[in-house]
This record gives structure tokens, sequence and C-alpha cells, in this order.
């Protein structure tokens, strides 16, 4: 933390925020967008520029985390529900209905590869059809 200009409750916030699990986070991230009706797509494409450019230098390095996306719930709705509340253990079953039925969406953001891997699984086996990225 270089920037000696945050105030103490930013710098006790980002804390807390530093200390969530990446599934947890990524609720926190819906949530705030939900909430302010303010979306990450814009920031998240201008900081991906970046690290498309490292990743260019690198190409035969492996990514290590994986963006999961429920592309579509399929033919079992209440299966897919259920699975979804087994992988994302902080999501109440409102909010699970809700991602559901608006598929596509962000399950996580940064899920380390054996993660997503297993919540790709645990969907797909409910019904879901799942996109790693």
């Amino acid at each position: 933390m270089e920037n000696k200009m945050a105030s103490k409750n930013v710098e006790k916030i980002l804390d807390q925020i530093l200390e969530l699990s990446i599934l947890e986070t990524a609720e926190l991230s819906k949530e705030l967008q939900e909430k302010t009706g303010i979306s990450a797509a814009a920031p998240v494409a201008a900081a991906a520029a970046p690290a498309g450019a490292e990743a260019a230098a690198a190409p035969a390095e492996e990514k290590a985390e994986y963006k999961v996306t429920l592309q579509e719930a399929g033919d079992k709705k209440i299966d897919v529900i259920k699975a979804l509340r087994k992988v994302v253990t902080t999501l109440s079953l409102t909010d699970a209905k809700k991602m559901v039925e608006s598929a596509p969406s962000v399950v996580a953001e940064s899920a380390p590869k054996d993660d997503a891997k297993k919540m790709k699984e645990t969907l797909e086996a409910a019904g879901a059809k799942v996109q790693l990225g």
C-alpha cells in the first residue's frame, strides 16, 4: 500500500476484502454490481490488456485460474440450483435461483484450475452447460 492518501476506513475494508476467498470475492463483485448498477465489464476489459501482453510473452505457460460461467441451466433447473449451492456454499437459495434463471452467469471470476474443473463437473452432472475461460 504505497498510497498514503487512503483513509483508515478504506484500508480496513481493503484488508477485509483481501482476506476473502475467491468465491466470496466473486459474490461480493456480483452484489456490488446489482446494488450500484455499475458493471465491472469495462474495467475488466481494460485490465485484461496488460495481462494479454504478458501471456503473449510466455505462451507455454498454462493458466492457473479460470473464470467459471454457467451458460445454460438445461431442463433440470432445480438440480442445477442445488449443484450451484454446493459449489458456491455462500450462495442463498434465492441468489442461486436468480443466477440459474439469468444464465449466462459467472459462478467464479478466478477459481484455481482444480476448483474450476470440480465446479464444472458438478454443474454439468446436474444438467448445466458450463464454460471455463
